[in-house]
């Protein structure tokens, strides 16, 4: 059924909104301005479209539900340690109610939701960090979370996917956040060892030490197009060398471009080339990674 909408979606006219309808009066959400083409579409066609822009491509953010939905088979997705919730180990100010407000914002209970679900018939474990809570920063529970899902993964001897979407670790977990770098590596080399297959799709943005960490470690690195990618920000690095950067640096194109990536795919493709990997690391109904 996606892979029909993808092709539909390729191929079917939309209507551009006029400018002088544009500035009328209408219910908020009917209507959405694309920030990199600004041109306005439907909201309900640019959802069809799976939130790229029916001009110019553009991603728009996609939140963890909307990647279930568009990603695994229908009625498949098992959620896992969905209970999972960060506490206050330093005692940072107002950080619990900071908790609370994004839990009660995106209806989850953390920067990752995890589970296991089929992609076109292929089962496979996940990890899909949303950016909406805390900017999807790294804390204990996102780490904890991830590395439970890669134990899944390994226990039911199937692939692992995970797409991020992060600002770096939480400050105010401290050195706790920083740890969860090394554990949710570490995670990854035990499944390496076993034989698993780690696919990474970075996502805008994915940066600090989620990006230095396990996005960076899969066995298939791929991005979203136009995706921001890096560890310290633009700004730091050209105070650093003391040189201008190229204007594409730490884009998705530019990763690829210097090796760092394997591909970059549209996300109207991208359920489909998963898939076939999958597909590739079959042999006689056993998994052969």
């Amino acid at each position: 059924m996606l892979k029909d909408l993808f092709v539909k979606s390729k191929k079917k006219k939309y209507a551009t909104i006029p400018s002088d309808a544009a500035k009328q009066d209408v219910p908020e959400g009917i209507m959405t301005k694309c920030p990199n083409c600004k041109k306005i579409m439907y909201t309900k066609e640019l959802q069809k479209n799976l939130k790229v822009c029916l001009h110019c491509d553009f991603h728009h953010k996609m939140n963890a539900f909307e990647r279930l939905d568009s990603f695994f088979d229908e009625g498949t997705f098992e959620e896992l340690d969905a209970d999972l919730i960060s506490e206050n180990p330093l005692d940072f100010p107002d950080y619990i109610e900071k908790l609370e407000k994004d839990r009660e914002k995106t209806n989850i209970n953390e920067a990752v939701v995890t589970g296991a679900g089929k992609v076109d018939g292929f089962e496979a474990v996940t990890a899909i960090m949303d950016s909406r809570f805390r900017m999807g920063s790294m804390g204990s529970v996102v780490g904890e979370k991830i590395t439970r899902a890669i134990e899944e993964a390994d226990r039911r001897n199937c692939p692992f996917i995970i797409f991020t979407a992060s600002g770096g670790a939480r400050m105010q977990e401290g050195v706790l956040s920083l740890m969860q770098m090394a554990k949710t590596s570490v995670a990854l080399k035990r499944f390496s060892d076993n034989g698993g297959l780690f696919i990474s799709i970075m996502t805008h943005p994915t940066t600090g030490g989620v990006s230095a960490s396990f996005a960076s470690l899969g066995d298939y690195n791929f991005a979203e197009p136009g995706a921001l990618i890096g560890f310290a920000g633009r700004r730091i690095i050209e105070q650093t060398i003391r040189e201008d950067l190229p204007e594409d640096f730490q884009t998705a194109e530019f990763l690829l471009k210097h090796g760092q990536l394997d591909d970059v795919i549209s996300r109207l493709d991208l359920k489909e080339k998963i898939s076939n990997i999958l597909e590739i690391h079959q042999w006689d109904g056993e998994l052969t990674w």
